[in-house]
């Protein structure tokens, strides 16, 4: 392909291309635009004059993609645009800036194979090796994986998502990558693309009819959502009126819980679930408040989101879990922060949030009557493919957050998505309780058995569904995926070596 431009056109040309391609990501789920967009990417990779040529290229695609991808950063800076008023124009293309190299990797490298399907598979291989590598950038952001944009909303969505359970997401990633570029290649590669496509959603589907739920019997749940601003949060503005609110949405959700519960032969097993920071206070050190939130319960266990403190004056982004009548049985400290947010990396003179939180130890295990074995997370984490249990898989996950900071953008859209797909992975329902939204639950394959939407207070009352039998990721983690990239490295090398010959 002979490009028509040159110098700024061409940067201008794949910055733009990279930003519509970002379209493919939850919520819009443009997948055809990905493709069009990755096929202009290799193309000009291919035609560049150089591998520095390339890597630039991919580098422009990338900053665009990756700006366009996280636009909704520049809510969080809207919170507290008195104090960063400056970070406005810089969130999200900042955060493009650090993470375009890692299309420009595959965009050199790709070139030292021969053209056709060795290339691609090169392409793919490094691009999905440099994407499970993001979770070693600071504290990690694996967003936005190309994975992600097979979780359609609905049936189609539930069957493509379903080889997750062996490959993860990033096995997605690779497949979604290898897909896109195979089928620019030749007839005969679009009608293999096609026949892979079709046999994948039929998989998905086979699967989804023949699950078979363990016989456990998890608790009804509560999950409120208080829809506090995120101003009030940070302000601590009529706090008191806050508090009320999430005692009375606490009633409410108990007592239909408990009705769901008994009405299905469950007796009277109810958790409640209050979202990330929806405390406004230290709850370990409010007897008081733990008592009214108890009387509030009637009875029910919980777990609330709060921060703490300690002797030593760090703090922590934290969930207490509550028994009935208020004794915290046990506390999770979030331990993955959000870089730039939760913490700043040693060359950021600034953080865009206040106060300075420390991470906690890990994952962790809860198994207090009427929880079941749950494993709970704070917010950030749930992105990360095999980081969400600990030594033993738990019958349930729970992610408590706090999408305020996102506005009605595609933030929130993209988180849910993440905690979707952790279901799939592991083969156990995961709960989000978010304070704005979306609050929702997902069965073992990543079905939605309910959801309350953005922007509403309101309570999101079911029954937990039962896990599913350990997954193959589940077992084995991410060596899946990272050894289907490393194969088709392997396979692009031994075929351009087979072509020369």
């Amino acid at each position: 392909m002979t490009l028509p431009w040159r110098g700024w056109r061409l940067a201008l040309a794949l910055i733009l291309a990279g930003a519509v391609s970002a379209a493919a990501f939850p919520p819009v789920y443009a997948l055809p635009l990905l493709a069009l967009g990755l096929l202009f990417l290799y193309r000009c990779a291919e035609d560049a004059a150089s591998g520095w040529k390339a890597a630039l290229y991919g580098f422009w695609w990338g900053w665009g993609f990756n700006t366009a991808g996280l636009y909704w950063l520049t809510n969080a800076i809207l919170t507290r645009v008195h104090d960063f008023w400056w970070a406005l124009p810089l969130a999200a293309p900042g955060c493009a800036l650090i993470l375009a190299p890692f299309s420009a990797v595959p965009a050199a490298l790709c070139r030292r194979v021969a053209p056709g399907w060795p290339r691609v598979l090169l392409f793919a291989g490094i691009w999905s090796l440099g994407d499970m590598g993001k979770v070693y950038l600071f504290t990690g952001f694996p967003w936005n994986p190309p994975g992600s944009t097979l979780e359609f909303p609905g049936l189609v969505g539930d069957w493509l998502i379903q080889p997750a359970a062996w490959i993860g997401v990033d096995g997605m990633t690779l497949a979604v990558l290898l897909g896109c570029l195979l089928v620019w290649q030749s007839r005969r590669w679009a009608l293999g693309v096609a026949g892979v496509a079709v046999l994948w959603g039929g998989f998905g589907a086979w699967r989804l009819a023949h699950l078979h739920p363990l016989p456990v019997t998890l608790p009804a749940v509560a999950l409120v959502q208080g829809n506090v601003p995120e101003g009030e949060i940070l302000g601590r503005a009529d706090a008191v009126a806050v508090f009320r609110r999430y005692l009375d949405l606490t009633r409410q959700g108990v007592a239909e819980a408990r009705a769901k519960a008994e009405a299905e032969g469950r007796g009277r097993s109810v958790l409640y679930v209050w979202p990330e920071s929806s405390f406004p206070g230290l709850l370990d050190e409010d007897e008081v408040a733990r008592h009214m939130i108890a009387e509030a319960a009637d009875g029910a266990n919980g777990v609330v989101g709060s921060a703490r403190g300690d002797a030593r004056g760090r703090y922590y982004n934290s969930a207490f879990a509550l028994a009935p009548d208020g004794t915290i049985l046990g506390v999770y400290d979030k331990f993955t922060l959000v870089p730039f947010g939760e913490y700043a990396p040693r060359f950021v003179p600034v953080k865009l949030v206040p106060g300075v939180l420390t991470p906690g130890m890990g994952p962790v295990r809860w198994d207090f009557a009427g929880f079941g074995e749950v494993g709970p997370m704070v917010c950030y984490e749930v992105i990360f493919p095999g980081r969400v249990v600990g030594d033993r898989r738990p019958e349930w996950l729970l992610n408590i957050t706090n999408d305020a900071w996102f506005g009605d953008s595609a933030g929130p859209r993209q988180h849910l998505a993440t905690a979707r797909m952790r279901a799939v992975e592991q083969g156990v329902p995961v709960v989000q309780d978010a304070n704005t939204g979306i609050t929702a639950i997902f069965d073992g394959a990543g079905r939605q058995v309910a959801a309350l939407g953005w922007g509403k207070a309101g309570v999101l009352t079911a029954l937990l569904p039962a896990p599913l039998p350990e997954t193959f990721f589940g077992r084995h983690g991410r060596a899946t995926p990272v050894a289907l990239a490393l194969l088709c490295i392997g396979m692009a090398a031994l075929g351009s070596f087979r072509r020369r010959l």
